[in-house]
């Protein structure tokens, strides 16, 4: 799938930066926007339009790529390379846009330019994961988010979004490579939204290295549901006993698990 829209251009005065998310370390976003149109709804564009880098939806759904990104990139390594432990793409955008090619090849140019640093890099999409990545680091990580099976599901709130099925044979190629793979289950649902059964989610991803679990935030429908608290908590126990019983590794997101009911 490829799109015929045509991109616009912008340009920053810095690129690479240390991210305050809990899981992250330094991060890169070279694009603006992003056209997936994640309804749930989505982090990111509330953050763009808070802070003004977009005015409106149909803005954040039209990507702009950072055209100086490379030239950023080639003058921030020397000076943050002894202090990265990793660098992830992306937490405000998404790397491999679905039908985005020019995203996708500048994506696979900042990471080839880290990894010639020896840093390391992980990604996570709502897109396809190319197969051109296996010639990349070794020591590269790549993820998808999954959060349903259902393709109905999918085209409501993830409108632009690559299919299910193709994120994760994608991810499986990569992972048949030897790579490291890993899933985000997140922002997860309440049964009130949609009802589905997470263990075929879980069984769908068994051949993940690791998996990332968190719940859905500024959603009203969330706190509708009798016993959201509850729920996640006993999703985070699933999350982590399938783990444990299969060698993987997991992070529960802060605020999923709630001590005190």
């Amino acid at each position: 799938m490829l799109k015929n829209n045509l991109l616009e251009y912008i340009k920053r005065k810095s690129l690479l930066y240390k991210t305050g998310v809990e899981y992250g370390d330094y991060t890169i976003n070279h694009v603006l926007g992003c056209s997936h149109g994640c309804l749930y709804p989505c982090y990111a564009m509330l953050m763009a339009r808070r802070f003004g880098k977009v005015e409106s939806y149909e803005e954040w759904l039209k990507p702009k790529i950072v055209e100086n990104a490379i030239d950023l990139l080639k003058k921030e390594i020397p000076n943050h390379k002894t202090k990265i432990k990793f660098v992830h793409f992306c937490f405000s955008t998404d790397p491999f846009m679905y039908g985005y090619k020019e995203i996708e090849e500048l994506s696979i140019k900042l990471i080839k330019m880290l990894n010639e640093a020896k840093i390391k890099c992980t990604a996570l999409t709502k897109g396809c994961l190319p197969t051109e990545l296996v010639q990349l680091s070794e020591g590269n990580e790549f993820g998808i988010t999954l959060i349903s099976l259902d393709e109905n599901f999918r085209k409501k709130n993830e409108p632009f979004s690559a299919p299910y099925k193709e994120r994760i044979e994608r991810l499986y190629k990569l992972h048949k490579h030897g790579i490291r793979t890993w899933v985000s289950i997140e922002p997860y649902p309440t049964p009130n939204i949609i009802q589905q059964d997470f263990e075929d989610i879980l069984n769908a991803i068994f051949f993940v290295d690791k998996i990332i679990f968190g719940k859905m935030n500024y959603n009203s429908m969330v706190s509708k549901y009798s016993g959201y608290k509850k729920y996640f908590n006993s999703l985070s126990e699933k999350v982590i006993k399938f783990c444990q019983k299969n060698n993987k590794e997991y992070h529960i997101k802060e605020g999923t698990i709630t001590d005190n009911l």
